[in-house]
């Protein structure tokens, strides 16, 4: 679990828990490697719908995508790579050009996390304009889209998009999107109306609406990243650089192969 709360810290946590998995100073094993690689542009995509504002346990939605963020900024500072954002909320976007260098990044990856959240009575859905997108960034860019991915039609150009780009999902969720719990009835605000919402959830009708719910999620994460190594799913609970860890593995393992 990361400690930090304020953007900065955020970023000195999550740059002293990436430092960890290598600096042998820290008592961790190490190994040089040196692999002649050209420079990778990464776009953070991140949308940021009023739905991330919700979270059962300790952070929510939004808080674990934006450290997700972070930790994806860090690691490609680390290898030298550029980093952008497009920040993608109801009414209003922001898109920074990638830049490169680790205090550059930083500064980009600070000013992504230091942007406010949308206000509740903003209503709407968030709209990208994926035919910008399509010629906003260097061919063979790397997007990652970070978002709870609700089920909805494919995006315009989705085609075009994965054939400029290389494309990676970054799903958040939370425990109770996947097993809500057996609490009787729940009353809370739902983000996106702004308006009370009851929820009776011994329901048998309700859970098996959630139920669906859940399969058309899944059936629609799958449809927009077909390939396993091109997604990644973490809860506002896990140990995020773990998650992260785990990803790149299984790329690497997809890539030997």
């Amino acid at each position: 679990m990361l400690r930090a709360t304020s953007s900065l810290s955020v970023l000195q946590e999550l740059e002293w828990r990436v430092r960890r998995t290598a600096d042998p100073r820290l008592g961790e094993p190490y190994r040089n490697k040196f692999i002649d690689e050209r420079e990778l542009t990464v776009i953070l995509l991140f949308e940021d719908s009023l739905s991330l504002q919700f979270g059962s346990g300790r952070r929510t939605k939004r808080e674990t995508l934006l450290q997700m963020a972070g930790l994806f900024a860090l690691l490609c500072a680390g290898n030298r790579d550029r980093v952008g954002f497009w920040h993608a909320s109801p009414h209003t976007h922001l898109l920074r050009q990638p830049v490169r260098g680790r205090t550059e990044i930083l500064k980009v990856t600070a000013h992504l996390l230091n942007l406010p959240m949308p206000e509740r009575d903003a209503g709407g859905e968030v709209v990208i304009d994926w035919q910008y997108l399509l010629r906003a960034f260097p061919h063979h860019s790397m997007v990652l889209w970070l978002s709870d991915f609700p089920p909805r039609p494919l995006p315009a150009a989705w085609v075009a998009l994965s054939r400029r780009y290389q494309l990676i999902g970054v799903r958040v969720e939370d425990p109770w999107e996947r097993v809500p719990p057996r609490r009787g009835a729940l009353t809370g605000i739902g983000p996106v109306r702004d308006e009370m919402v009851p929820f009776h959830l011994l329901s048998s009708a309700n859970r098996r609406r959630h139920a669906r719910w859940v399969e058309e999620r899944d059936a629609y994460w799958e449809q927009l990243f077909p390939a396993r190594v091109a997604r990644v799913t973490v809860q506002t609970d896990d140990d995020l650089l773990a998650a992260l860890i785990r990803f790149f593995k299984a790329r690497a393992r997809r890539v030997r192969q």
